[in-house]
Order: structure tokens, then sequence, then C-alpha cells
């Protein structure tokens, strides 16, 4: 078996893989696994230059590829383990290379990513603006800026490419990608910073959600029923045939004890060749190596739930949502321009809402979008199991105007939209309203009149 290794942001030495690929090889042999340190290749790319990009990296991936020897004429078959932004970075190599078209001529075979940031980082914008610098300062080197950017909750890259990813199907494939991320915070490396790195529900740096690749994605635009009259609020629809987009199932393993990195907790960097049989992590890698037919990850993907289940009991869980609010004319809003209110109860209005849901509010800074962090099980308190949406754009009056928006489940569970460990992209579309009087027309036949001072008609144009 040919694998290879792809580590996260900022790294700048190899031995961010600790004792891991050696431990494999220890352990291969307990699951009949022909692996050696020869098969194993150790990736370094470089994330810590500001010009870089993630589509950068992704080229120079493939080209890495093919310079490995026995590939001149093609990338031949390999395995991939990846740590934290590795994860996206592969998958953007994947998408962009192989795509849903060809996606039977990958010859990636398995992508096992450790804590893998594929819906981004709540730590990102830190490592914007403080962490990255306080980085930089002590290994004299740049914080790697558009790859933070791409890292940032909300970001148009993740957007993009979890998007494209709904359409995979690796059903058919011998493409079998899994997941396993930790849910510990190693309290000694991290809390004198920020909170978000003893976030609840998170390893300290990529929450479970921001991690798992079964996620879904919803799309509702504004129709002209008419739900309050004061303030005028119009109904917020999803298309009737898929309301609601699922993502292709990946498995998902959920480890209580890991953290997102150090030598002490870290999924990788704790990782030590003795006793490696012992290390639920390396067992549970090895065998997601094995896996070669849906069967078998099927079964590997009901182990791993159980697995996430034992180590999640008594523990609260938490979901992600990504609002991204534009209009049906193309605009986009800026970050002053637009409320979003979560609603419930049959009279949907936010004081119904069950207490202590809601954890953390963020908004993306270059894409308007914004990301709202949710404690799932405080959720399942719904007042009368229905929930909403309500959106307030601005400005609400003028010659230039938008009404008032409001999502409502009427009777559909929430569970379709919000689901635990899980992220959902909620894309809206409001309509620009145009009032009468932004253009009219007079009789030529008629004196000329001033219209500087014309007052709006409160009628807007029907197109």
């Amino acid at each position: 078996m040919n694998l290879i290794f792809v580590h996260g942001w900022s790294v700048t030495n190899t031995d961010t893989y600790g004792g891991l690929p050696e431990a494999l090889v220890a352990a291969a042999g307990a699951y009949h696994l022909d692996l050696s340190i020869q098969h194993i290749n150790l990736g370094r790319y470089i994330s810590f230059h500001d010009e870089v990009t993630v589509d950068d990296i992704a080229r120079a991936l493939d080209q890495a590829l093919r310079d490995l020897p026995g590939n001149a004429q093609a990338i031949q078959p390999f395995s991939c383990i990846t740590h934290s932004t590795g994860g996206p970075v592969v998958r953007h190599w994947i998408n962009r290379y192989f795509g849903t078209g060809r996606l039977t001529q990958l010859p990636l075979r398995h992508l096992v990513m450790l804590a893998p940031a594929n819906h981004g980082s709540a730590l990102a914008v830190l490592g914007k603006e403080r962490v990255g610098r306080i980085k930089a300062w002590f290994s004299g080197v740049e914080p790697g800026q558009k790859v933070l950017d791409w890292l940032s909750l909300g970001s148009y890259g993740q957007w993009t490419l979890n998007e494209d990813f709904l359409s995979y199907d690796y059903a058919d494939t011998a493409f079998f990608p899994f997941v396993l991320t930790g849910q510990g915070i190693d309290r000694q490396l991290y809390d004198f910073l920020n909170n978000y790195l003893v976030e609840p529900g998170s390893d300290g740096v990529v929450r479970v959600a921001g991690a798992n690749m079964n996620y879904r994605y919803l799309a509702i635009e504004q129709n002209n029923e008419l739900l309050r009259k004061q303030p005028p609020t119009y109904r917020l629809v999803a298309d009737d045939h898929q309301p609601v987009r699922i993502a292709p199932p990946v498995p998902l393993g959920v480890y209580a004890n890991y953290s997102h990195s150090g030598k002490k907790m870290g999924i990788m960097a704790s990782i030590t060749p003795q006793g490696a049989t012992v290390q639920p992590v390396v067992n549970d890698i090895l065998q997601c190596l094995l896996v070669d037919n849906q069967q078998s990850y099927q079964q590997r993907a009901e182990a791993l739930t159980k697995l996430t289940q034992r180590e999640q009991e008594g523990k609260e869980r938490y979901a992600m949502l990504i609002f991204n609010v534009h209009d049906n004319q193309g605009n986009r809003f800026a970050k002053d321009d637009f409320d979003v209110f979560l609603l419930a109860g049959r009279d949907y209005q936010p004081q119904l809402l069950p207490k202590g849901f809601f954890m953390d509010r963020q908004m993306n800074g270059i894409t308007s979008n914004l990301v709202y962090y949710l404690n799932v099980d405080k959720m399942n308190q719904i007042k009368d199991g229905l929930f909403g949406l309500r959106i307030v754009a601005r400005p609400s009056g003028g010659f230039s105007y938008y009404y008032a928006a409001e999502f409502r489940s009427d009777g559909a569970s929430y569970a379709n939209i919000i689901a635990p460990n899980q992220t959902t992209y909620v894309d809206i579309t409001l309509n620009r309203q145009v009032d009468k009087n932004v253009f009219r027309f007079d009789p030529a036949d008629q004196p000329r009149k001033n219209f500087k001072n014309l007052p709006v008609a409160g009628e807007p144009i029907d197109n």
C-alpha cells in the first residue's frame, strides 16, 4: 500500500507527523496489512506565505504526486492520511482534477481525515488577527493570509467545495473517505488564549460539526405570500422536490480524549510507535485502510457510529448553521445590512426558543456569511416542535428596499434541517423591491418639472 501524509496550516517541519507513520507500520501486521515505512511519503507544503492559496497548494500537490517514483505516466493508486487543513486541501485537489465526472478515475483509494477543517474553524479569525501574528513572530514566517481566509467560518471556498461534494457518489467508485476527530480539550496548551480554544463540541481548534463530512444544504427563496402585515413579511420557501439536500454519507468517528494538537492529547502528535496497537486512532485508521468494497465501508461506518455514540454519551452535541443571504438580482449584503433570527413555536417567535441553545455567532468579514453555533440537545426542547427563520434586510424602505422574510417548518421536523455534529448551509434569496417612481415618463406637451424631491409611490414594480 502506498500511503501519503498531508499536514495542516502553518506547519514548517515534517516532525508534525510525530510517531503516527511508524505506529501504523508497527501495528499493520496485526491487521495483515502490507505497509512498510518505505511505502509512506510525508507531504510538506507552503501555507505560511500570505500569497499562497488553497488552490495553489492543490495544484502543487498534483505535481508532487506525479513526481513520485512510478507516477510519470499516471498517478498510481494510493491512500492518504491528512490532519486539519490537509483534509480540505486534498478534497480541493479531488474536486479540481476529477470532480463528479471523473471520480471513477481517481487514484486515491482511502482518505482518512484527522480533525479536518472541512467547514472551517472558529479559530481562523484569531489566526488572522492575533494567533497568526504571534506564531509568525516566533516562527519567522508569515501567517498565511490566503489559507486563513479559506479556513475562516463562512468562506467562499468552503461553500463552493462542499456544495460540489453534495453531488459525489461514493457508492459507485472505489474511493472511501473517513473523518476521525477529537472532542477533547488540552487546557494546559490552549486556555490562556481564547474561549474558542476550550469550546464545547470541538477539539480546541475544529468543531465536530466543522469536521464532519455529513452535512446539509437548504436553499429558500422569498415568494409573494404575506405572513405578517406589520412589518410586511413574506414567506421563504424551499424547493418542493428537494427541500434539503444531504451530503453522501461518510463514516465519522469522534473521540472524547483526543484534542487537535499537542503531544499529550493530539490526535496525531500524541501517537507513538510504542504500544501502537492499543492506541484507538491507530487501530481505527488501519481498519479504514482495510476497506475495499461498499459492504466493508458500511460496516466501518456502523462501527464508527457506535464509537461516536459511546464517546459522546452524557455530553451535549452541537451543530453549525451557515447563512448566505443575497437578493434575486445577484446583490450581496454587507455585514450590517441584515439580521437573522431563529424562531420557534406556533407563533414563530424568537422568545419561544429553548434556553441555552445559542452558543456562538461569527460573521465572515469577506463574504458576509453568518455562522451560528447551536446546542442541538437544547434544541430538542423546541416549543411545539416548530422551527423557523426570520430575515430582516436593509434598507426596508425608500426607492429600493426589502421586505422581511420568514421560513416556517410548518410541522416538518427541525431535525431535517439541524442535526447533531453537522453543518447546514442555508442559501437565502430575498426579492429586491423597486419603487414605481424610480423611473416614470412625462408627456412632452406638458410643462417641464423638477423631480428632485419626488416622493416614493409606495408601489413596487412587478418585474
